[in-house]
Order: C-alpha cells, then structure tokens, then sequence
C-alpha cells in the first residue's frame, strides 16, 4: 500500500489536520482491518473498489464512496473489495463544527453521507472527487469547497479548541475545571460545548490521547515491558492502559503485535 500525508492550506489549518491518501492495486491481499479511535473525524473519499464495513453482530455492508466519521468509541472493521483507492481530510478534533449546521455529537459512532450532510452539494464534490485526475486535484478540490463552507458557517470554537490543544499538548492529563476557569465559563457549560463540537466529552478524549501515545511508544517499541508504556503514556497504573487498550482495540497489548494492522497505523492521533 501506498500511503501519502498533504499538507492543508493555512486558512485551513485550524480545522483540518491533514490530508491522507492510501491507494494499492487489485492484486494487494485482502484483509480485514481494525480502526481504532484517534479522536478525529474523517471525510473519506473512495475512488477505488468500495470497503465492506463489518459490524460486531456478524453483518456487513458496502461503504458509499463519500462518507464523514463521526468520533468512534471502541474499533471499527473495514475489508477492502478490490482496488484500493482513499482520499481523506483529517479534521482536528474540533475541526469539522465550522463547516456544518448541526452538532458533531449528532453523529458520534456512525457515519453520514456526503449527501446526508451537504446535499447537493456533497453530491456534486463526491463525483468530482472520484472523478479526479490524480490526488492533487483532489485536495484542491475539496479545500475549496471546504473554505466555501467556512465562509458561509458563523461559528465561534475557540473555547473548545484552546480545551482540545490544552489535553493535547499535556498527553491527556489537563484539569477540565483549571481550563474552565481559565475561559472563564462554568465547567457544565464548556463539556456541553465540547460534547456538541467534538463529539466526545473532554474525558474520553482525554483517554483516546493517552491510548494513542501508547500506540505510538508500542510501534515505535520505545518501553521495557508493559508497565512502563503505561507510565510512559500517561495511564495512572497498568490496569487502567489494559481496560482502555482491550476497549478500544478488543485485544489485549500483547495481541496487538500478532495482528497485521496495517490500515490502523494510518489512522493514529497524531503524525
């Protein structure tokens, strides 16, 4: 598999955190994928074969070819068909409020259409997306109609994202009421902000960072035993890392290196 990072336009920079694509031919094995929560939400493109989505009840379905993730809680399981084709803009976790006229948390753990959210709109950008010459124009094309929308959608975030780069920047581990006070509003009043806006209480984000950083310290294998990425992750002890690491990823550490999870190291928090 191919995998490519873009850098977005600065009057996006905000919003988005980057762009990605992941393209591989027809031949490539097959696999299903597990996609773990990073915090972030996708708009996905395909213009290769589609993916099957399977569910945890045993069914599964085909993905349209232009969806918006909302924020996911546990994992997800994607099989590519055929082909493999993706272009996705990575919102940062309070990224995508801007550009839409309801609230994040609307759609936490499931996914919309392109249609479903834009209308005619989206109907339109997802033809031109998929029929793209090459992935180029496919950021120049959605970073436009991405900065219509911005122009066109008055919302202010700034509380929420001075929140986000606070848990951020301190690995999970900022003072949800120290913040509070600090934008001078009521704690209630910031995580119903932050709820609407990002789709996940400041909490659970804060979890999902500390899962990532993890993920990162375990690929990157930079810890003497499991222990110590806990520590070293920001988790208050080891039983708190393996409850959150079995919830979001449905294996245990260990298990995690005996699976071929090629397509979720492209979906970790940060890059």
């Amino acid at each position: 598999m191919e995998y490519k990072v873009y850098t977005p336009c600065e009057a996006l920079a905000r919003q988005v955190r980057y762009h990605w694509s992941l393209d591989a031919d027809a031949d490539t094995p097959k696999e299903r994928e597990r996609i773990f929560p990073d915090g972030c939400i996708e708009l996905i493109f395909n213009y290769g074969e589609l993916f099957r989505k399977h569910e945890t009840d045993g069914n599964s379905f085909l993905q349209p070819p232009g969806i918006v993730y909302g924020q996911i809680r546990s994992f997800i399981e994607v099989e590519p068909t055929g082909a493999v084709g993706l272009f996705s803009t990575r919102f940062n976790p309070a990224g995508l409020q801007p550009f839409i006229g309801f609230d994040v948390n609307d759609f936490t753990g499931r996914a919309l259409t392109v249609s479903e959210i834009w209308g005619k709109e989206g109907e339109a950008l997802e033809k031109a997306m998929v029929a793209a010459a090459d992935n180029e124009e496919r950021k120049t094309l959605v970073e436009i109609f991405l900065l219509k929308k911005l122009e066109s959608v008055a919302f202010d975030n700034s509380d929420v994202e001075y929140c986000v780069d606070a848990l951020t920047n301190s690995d999970g581990t900022a003072n949800i009421d120290q913040l509070a006070d600090e934008l001078e509003i009521s704690k209630r009043q910031l995580e119903r902000k932050f709820i609407a806006a990002v789709g996940l209480s400041p909490k659970f984000l804060a979890r999902i960072i500390r899962f990532q950083n993890t993920l990162r310290l375990i690929e990157k294998k930079e810890f003497v035993s499991f222990t110590t990425v806990a520590y070293d992750g920001g988790f208050y002890d080891q039983a708190h890392f393996i409850k959150d690491f079995r919830e979001f990823t449905g294996l245990n550490p260990k298990q995690y290196f005996s699976k071929n999870l090629e397509m979720a190291r492209h979906f970790t928090f940060d890059e």
